[in-house]
């Protein structure tokens, strides 16, 4: 993925796929666990519903967050796509002006699942706004270093929750 030159206004995207030999049921019981998500990240630290009875479309969890650069956050985010075995989506902060937007999607393929996870910075403010506010002379490289992060977390969901549904 190139992103030379992105910037926060430009929401820019990260896109990552994995091909998962187990079925799109048993990935989904990963994919829509959120209790498991902190187990693959280095920055994501706990994730709890605030909402009974869990996920569906306008669900909410809270995420409390740490990172060297940024601090300790807590973010709430709202489901805005649920479909069993298929897609999973949130939009952190406020679902209409979003900081930041997630994706997981299931494709079902003979062998098993194609996983992909998506994330979309902005358009709403978040930490990373703020950063650039402070220094928007270097803000194509806060973009930059924080979207390589973001899609090594990424990665790094994918080839977890793939060890998990094939062991």
């Amino acid at each position: 993925m190139e992103w030379t030159g992105a910037r926060y206004a430009d929401a820019p995207t990260i896109e990552q796929r994995i091909r998962i030999a187990a079925p799109p049921e048993r990935v989904w019981d990963l994919v829509s666990d959120i209790q498991l998500y902190p187990r693959f990240s280095t920055e994501l630290q706990t994730v709890e519903w605030l909402d009974e009875g869990g996920p569906g479309i306008g669900a909410r969890f809270v995420g409390r967050n740490e990172h060297p650069s940024f601090g300790k956050w807590e973010t709430t985010s709202y489901v805005v796509s649920y479909q069993p075995q298929r897609t999973f989506a949130w939009a952190v902060s406020d679902p209409a002006t979003p900081s930041a937007s997630w994706r997981f999607t299931l494709e079902p393929r003979e062998d098993g699942t194609e996983l992909s996870q998506w994330m979309q910075m902005g358009p709403g403010p978040s930490g990373l706004s703020l950063a650039i506010t402070r220094m928007p002379e270097k803000e194509q490289k806060i973009v930059f270093v924080r979207l390589r992060e973001l899609e090594n977390a990424i990665l790094t969901n994918l080839e977890a929750i793939k060890n998990l549904a094939e062991a």
